[in-house]
Parts: C-alpha cells; structure tokens; sequence
C-alpha cells in the first residue's frame, strides 16, 4: 500500500546508477544481483493481478530504468496492459521526468514517481515519494497534453506541496 494506490503487485528490479544516499534498498543497485525473472515469476505476477482486490502492479527497484532492464520492463507492462486493461501500472525511477519523458514504455505507465531520493529532503509524511524533491506524475494525462515537458501531478495535495518544495523556475531538472 506504500507503493501506490491500494492493493498492488510490487516487481523489485536489480541495476540502479543513482545509488542515492541512504537508499531504502540498496541490495538492488547491482544489475547482476536478485533471482531471475522467470516464466514462472511472470505467470505468479499475472496471478495475483487476476485477483479483483489488486488495483495494478508497481515497478520499483533498484530502477526500472536502468539500461539492463528498460526492454523488459516496456515489454512485461505491454503484456499487463493487454491481458489486464483495468489494472493500473505505477513506476519508481531515480530519472526526471524531463529525461525520460520521450521513453516508449511510458505510453503504458499510469503513475511515475521520479526523481532521486535525496536523504535531506526525506519526510516520511509524504504519501508514495520518500523525499520532497520527488514527483508522483499522472504520465496519461501529462502526456495527452499539448505540452508535455509540464508533468501534472497525480493528486491535488502534491500541486501545492509541490509549488512551495520546487526549485525555481529557471533551475533546470527536478534531482539535486
């Protein structure tokens, strides 16, 4: 429940380069560790995503993003969105948006959290981030707009905690 809205799958991948300070899991920085993603582990993944008490699956890592992952990942939540239209995909990245945002796989991401943590900015009253640097992205509706260099935030709480934690306009990126 801490990894995005209700009842979700969560999907831990190895390989992250931001290695941020205090990182909750570092255990999956590395992109050779953690166990094998299986036929098997898929069909478990799809399992409990079949269940009407799970609102979607979350990736988070390590970062999904990472080079070693990002074809993977676009082509598991293709297989999601396909098999299961009504369950919602949730995204954890060290990346900014502004980074990313041209990236394939986010045609299928529903919610993006992005951004480094960054231990300074740590609150843990944030709901689904870590620190207040970080943004939680409703990337569909970011992206159907004419601009879409301008993320809209998932919920209406975070526009105006945002406005008062965000760096100022002509500061370039969203991770220091």
């Amino acid at each position: 429940m801490l990894n995005g809205d209700g009842l979700r799958v969560v999907l831990w991948l190895a390989g992250c380069n931001h290695c941020c300070k205090n990182c909750h899991n570092p255990i999956t920085w590395d992109p050779d560790g953690g166990l094998p993603f299986d036929e098997a582990a898929k069909q478990e993944i799809f399992e409990q995503l079949g269940k009407s008490y799970i609102s979607g699956i979350t990736f988070s890592g390590g970062d999904p993003l990472h080079p070693v992952n990002r074809m993977d990942v676009r082509e598991l939540m293709a297989q999601i969105k396909e098999k299961f239209p009504d369950k919602t995909i949730w995204m954890y990245t060290g990346d900014c948006w502004e980074d990313i945002r041209q990236y394939s796989l986010l045609c299928y991401v529903d919610v993006l959290v992005d951004g480094e943590f960054i231990d300074e900015k740590k609150d843990p009253k944030l709901l689904w981030k870590g620190s207040a640097n970080q943004r939680v992205i409703d990337v569909q509706q970011t992206l159907a707009q004419e601009d879409p260099s301008v993320p809209i935030l998932h919920c209406g709480d975070y526009g105006e905690a945002f406005v008062h934690t965000r760096k100022p306009e002509n500061v370039r990126g969203c991770c220091d």
